[in-house]
């Protein structure tokens, strides 16, 4: 069994060696235990920073490193289905941010859902952490898109964090769509589904890179 976990990159030079570390840390331990062999894909959307030399670093250091680096910026949206279409061969693909606010430490829980036979295993964020007006923002944000999408619906708090199956990626590379809104595929491509919900958490170094219309 091969698994691959995915970490869109922005501008994320003074973070993203200790996200490789936590991720190793957790990877090695947990493919020891289940039997399975994983690979880390980083990808560059366009950073201006030392991200892209982090990478090559890394690159250099562990077997279990690939990156992509995008010739300029073109959003998060842009950097996830290139992390799908990049990872087709796997049988199972783990979205995670770079700035850790996605808990490592979970991706062994999505792990053994998959292999309970699930083709999306979803960490969903407990808001309960976050500022007021994040929350406000973050609430009326789901409640005017659902008025708007009749086809699915989408769960405040349920976002990239969570583990596609190999025939879901393939679903969601598959897709031609222009402009892309993951959240909606994700949904619209459906598949047998496990939830479970996370804390959220502050980030481990700077702020966030992505525009809050980049990210949606």
């Amino acid at each position: 069994m091969k698994i691959r976990v995915v970490i869109p990159c922005f501008n994320e030079g003074e973070v993203i060696t200790q996200t490789h570390q936590q991720l190793t840390e957790i990877l090695s331990q947990d493919s020891s235990v289940k039997g399975y062999d994983y690979n880390m894909l980083f990808i560059d959307d366009g950073s201006t920073d030392t991200t892209i030399d982090e990478m090559q670093h890394l690159a250099t250091i562990d077997r279990h490193v690939s990156f992509i680096s995008f010739s300029r910026n073109f959003g998060k949206e842009a950097a996830m289905i290139a992390g799908y279409q990049h990872s087709t061969e796997f049988d199972a693909v783990i979205m995670i941010d770079c700035d850790l606010q996605h808990p490592p430490e979970y991706i062994p829980k999505m792990v053994e859902g998959f292999m309970e036979g699930y083709d999306q295993v979803i960490a969903k964020r407990d808001r309960s952490g976050e500022n007021f007006s994040r929350k406000t923002l973050s609430h009326l944000y789901y409640k005017l898109v659902n008025c708007f999408v009749e086809e699915v619906q989408f769960d405040d708090g349920v976002g990239d964090f969570r583990l596609l199956s190999q025939r879901a990626v393939k679903s969601i590379a598959s897709l031609e769509e222009y402009n892309r809104f993951s959240k909606g595929l994700f949904e619209w491509i459906g598949y047998n589904t496990k939830v479970f919900t996370y804390q959220n958490v502050e980030r481990q170094k700077g702020e966030s890179k992505w525009s809050f219309k980049k990210v949606i």
